[in-house]
């Protein structure tokens, strides 16, 4: 029987690059990468630091091409015959498509036509994965929990150019019957991830002693809250829809565990030994319209026996020390050391300050583990306990 190939744009990307260092390990078939090698690429330093290019350099080939033009007629007699198509390759950060929307619309809306029009004329295509947000379906307000046919809802661009390439797919299915699967993902975490995103930049906020914004509800004091998901759990579950899913559906790949941005920046903080700063903002000047919570019902996907590989607790304490101890991918070639290091202690309890922003009242206050504040808002006890009684274990990855 002949080897499969699978093409996967944005392979060198951050869930990419866990996806493909997956189907390494997890699969024997031929692998092609279209990654246009954008800033958030990283170039190929995701791939060459997971070792692929050592292990199975007679299986991955990279290419290095901008989707937002179709794909050169040279470049597909090189691809050869494809049997699947992942599509991830987008531009992802929501506070730079709210200054530069038309680089998001067009990049993640005419990539995508591209790749269809590229699909259509591929004989061997079994199926075709296209690569969607928990965000299309805007906020998910109180317990909302969306199922993966409910009406869409963006509320920034990036998640409306999302949302528009959704639609292109449902139509090519429908119009030239392309084997055409889409899957809706969560906030994803793990080794690697770009210094922009929430985990890493709380590592950098807080080894810097610099004050981390942490979005939240009009009341000015309850953080939004995700669902935090792996990326290697959301590789696992793309390959068993690759085996199981079936074309012209949708499939929700959702977190297992709500938590509030609060909270993994305190895990963060006690985990680094360290004294961290918040503020609280419910309006952020560079996030308009922030959608403080997200939900995704992941039931279909369970409901045909998809387990999920990696745990999520033990998984982000994991990546979090991971990347401490890996500066490079906090931008800190050249670090202190000593600012990055790994609680010591076998407990920790947190000193850190509060500051509760978009409130005249509570404006310029500050909180801190053994203070309370005085103003008119109502905290609730339970909540104030949550925030400030973290414990740091210690363990055989922290130096002693």
């Amino acid at each position: 029987m002949a080897t499969k190939t699978i093409l996967v744009t944005g392979g060198c990307g951050f869930i990419g690059h866990h996806f493909i260092e997956h189907l390494c390990i997890n699969t024997t078939w031929n692998i092609v990468i279209i990654d246009k090698l954008s800033y958030a690429s990283m170039g190929f330093d995701r791939l060459r630091d997971t070792g692929i290019f050592d292990k199975y350099s007679d299986r991955v080939k990279v290419f290095t091409s901008d989707l937002i033009l179709p794909i050169p007629e040279g470049l597909v007699k090189e691809i050869g015959n494809v049997n699947y198509i992942v599509h991830m390759a987008a531009e992802t950060h929501v506070t730079t498509s709210i200054v530069e929307p038309r680089l998001f619309i067009r990049n993640n809306i005419d990539s995508t036509v591209n790749m269809l029009e590229y699909a259509r004329n591929v004989p061997s295509l079994e199926k075709f994965f296209y690569f969607s947000t928990d965000e299309v379906f805007g906020p998910a307000h109180n317990d909302t929990m969306f199922k993966e046919w409910d009406r869409h809802k963006p509320g920034n661009p990036y998640s409306a150019s999302k949302s528009a390439a959704e639609q292109i797919c449902i139509a090519y299915e429908n119009t030239y019957k392309l084997p055409i699967t889409i899957v809706n993902v969560m906030n994803a975490f793990g080794e690697r991830q770009h210094m922009e995103k929430f985990i890493p930049l709380c590592i950098n906020k807080i080894t810097n002693n610099e004050t981390i914004d942490i979005h939240c509800y009009p009341d000015g004091i309850t953080p939004g809250t995700r669902f935090y998901i792996h990326a290697r759990n959301i590789a696992a579950a793309v390959l068993f829809l690759i085996d199981k899913g079936v074309i012209g559906e949708k499939y929700n790949i959702s977190g297992k565990n709500e938590i509030s941005n609060l909270d993994i920046a305190r895990r963060i903080a006690a985990i680094m030994c360290k004294s961290p700063q918040f503020r609280y903002t419910a309006d952020a000047f560079d996030r308009p319209g922030h959608d403080v919570r997200y939900g995704l019902d992941g039931s279909k996907l369970d409901n045909m026996g998809f387990n999920y590989p990696v745990d999520f607790e033990e998984s982000l304490d994991r990546t979090i020390k991971w990347t401490l101890s890996h500066p490079k991918w906090l931008g800190n070639d050249d670090c202190d050391n000593d600012k990055l290091s790994l609680c010591s202690f076998d407990t920790y309890k947190s000193n850190d300050t509060l500051i509760l922003s978009d409130s005249d009242d509570a404006a310029g206050k500050f909180l801190n583990s053994d203070e309370s504040l005085q103003s008119d808002i109502d905290i609730d006890d339970d909540m104030l306990d949550k925030h400030f009684n973290y414990q740091c274990s210690h363990s055989d990855s922290c130096p002693t």
